[in-house]
């Protein structure tokens, strides 16, 4: 049996990790140590869970107090995106192996702190990139694994985030660069990910245009130019659209689920936290779309747009290669969507032959089945029946963050950022 500490008790941590390893894999795993900076968390951990009412608490400030007393054989990373290169690097120099909830940190030198720590270090970081693990996801690299597509030469992937989805980014600490690194990285890493691991390439040059379109105090959207507002107490709830929506005249506001107008009183459980901060306030400073070019060392390149406000929710993918051509397209969240979707299929074209439409089983679970198979991997070891690599490492991490990091900093420079470049500089971020 492994013993973890959790660094980071979010909701996150509560719901993708702790959960499992309460009801599922206790065998495998006991949990001796919780880490976070706000009182009020231990005490919602330990209500949804009243077995680890007699693990220890500790404050942000006493990590090496729980490894010496704890004595823990992973570090579980899930706080705020900003937190976690401190932990990262502390338990590696503690030669601990970490698990960290992506993105692995949020700029490129700290990836670079990262990868140069777990050098010197016995201990190993894995970055839990659960989309790889989709089914859909699985039997597209098993496909250019089989030389379905040959040389791979070009991606596109175009990422719809809902209005829903995509304005709880502009509620919360996402909003703000320094906290999350923005959305190219604290989202698009995500995406960047599956190019990098599908295509086994490493992206070298971005270039990108970006705006802040939907949100922000100069949205179109924005009812009043006034900052401080939080959708269960303003008064412009009925002129905005991005809460009438989603709620009715008569519904009380609830937040907990971190999205407009939906959930409980998440802000009477955490301390100075608010996951319904008004989504046109002035202190956002990152961008909402983006459209992106990226060169990779094999010789593929990537056409990659996202936008985080839009009718629904899901992406379309093609990838064209020297022997064919794979497409799909997928509907996220259809119970947010106001037309029926059809289940995600992959369209296999030979570059010469016939078309073929394959069906791949779906499986029940988050990210469309996909946390429950990452989850065995993380706590039961590696399946012994797949034949390819899966689970993300510190590597992995680094060039999805730096990847993201080129799109925005292109976006502000006006021209291509080299991933190199940036994963080599010492300079902190800037806002």
């Amino acid at each position: 049996m492994k013993k973890y500490a959790i660094c980071g008790l979010s909701r996150r941590a509560l719901n993708l990790f702790m959960k499992p390893m309460i009801e599922t894999f206790s065998t495998r795993t006991k949990i001796v140590g919780l880490l976070d900076s706000d009182s009020k968390r231990f005490e919602v951990c330990k209500t949804t869970y009243p077995s680890l009412e007699n693990v220890p608490e500790y404050k942000e400030e006493d990590f090496d107090q729980m490894i010496a007393e704890t004595n823990p054989d992973v570090v579980i990373v899930a706080g705020r995106d900003d937190s976690h290169i401190t932990y990262i690097i502390k338990a590696l120099e503690k030669d601990i192996d970490v698990l960290v909830e992506k993105p692995m940190v949020t700029t490129a030198a700290d990836s670079k702190r990262v990868l140069d720590a777990e050098a010197k270090s016995k201990g190993k970081v894995t970055v839990t990139f659960n989309y790889r693990y989709a089914p859909i996801h699985q039997k597209i690299k098993e496909m250019i694994l089989e030389d379905k597509v040959g040389r791979i030469t070009s991606i596109d992937l175009n990422w719809y985030i809902d209005t829903y989805h995509g304005s709880s980014y502009f509620q919360r600490w996402n909003r703000v660069r320094e906290h999350s690194g923005g959305l190219s990285i604290h989202k698009s890493s995500h995406h960047f990910d599956l190019v990098n691991w599908w295509t086994d390439q490493k992206p070298v040059e971005a270039f990108a245009f970006g705006e802040l379109n939907y949100f922000g105090p100069d949205s179109e959207f924005n009812p009043k130019k006034e900052d401080g507002r939080f959708c269960e107490t303003c008064d412009y709830q009925l002129d905005c659209d991005y809460y009438t929506r989603w709620n009715s005249r008569s519904a009380t506001v609830k937040v907990e689920d971190d999205h407009v107008g939906q959930g409980g009183d998440l802000q009477r459980k955490y301390t100075g936290y608010r996951p319904d901060q008004c989504i046109f306030d002035s202190e956002i400073n990152i961008e909402d779309t983006y459209a992106t070019t990226v060169r990779y060392d094999k010789g593929a390149l990537l056409s990659y747009s996202v936008n985080f406000s839009t009718p629904y929710e899901g992406y379309r993918l093609a990838i064209n290669g020297t022997k064919g051509r794979i497409e799909s397209v997928e509907y996220h969240m259809p119970q947010r969507i106001p037309f029926p979707t059809p289940m995600q299929t992959i369209d296999y074209f030979p570059l010469f032959g016939s078309k073929q439409t394959i069906n791949v089983v779906h499986r029940e679970g988050g990210h469309g089945g996909a946390d429950p198979i990452m989850l065995e991997d993380l706590f039961l070891g590696k399946d012994p029946n797949r034949s390819y690599e899966i689970l993300s490492g510190a590597e992995d991490g680094a060039y999805a963050v730096a990847c993201g990091e080129a799109v925005w900093r292109s976006v502000k420079e006006k021209k291509p950022v080299k991933i190199e470049d940036i994963l080599a500089s010492k300079e902190t971020q800037e806002a």
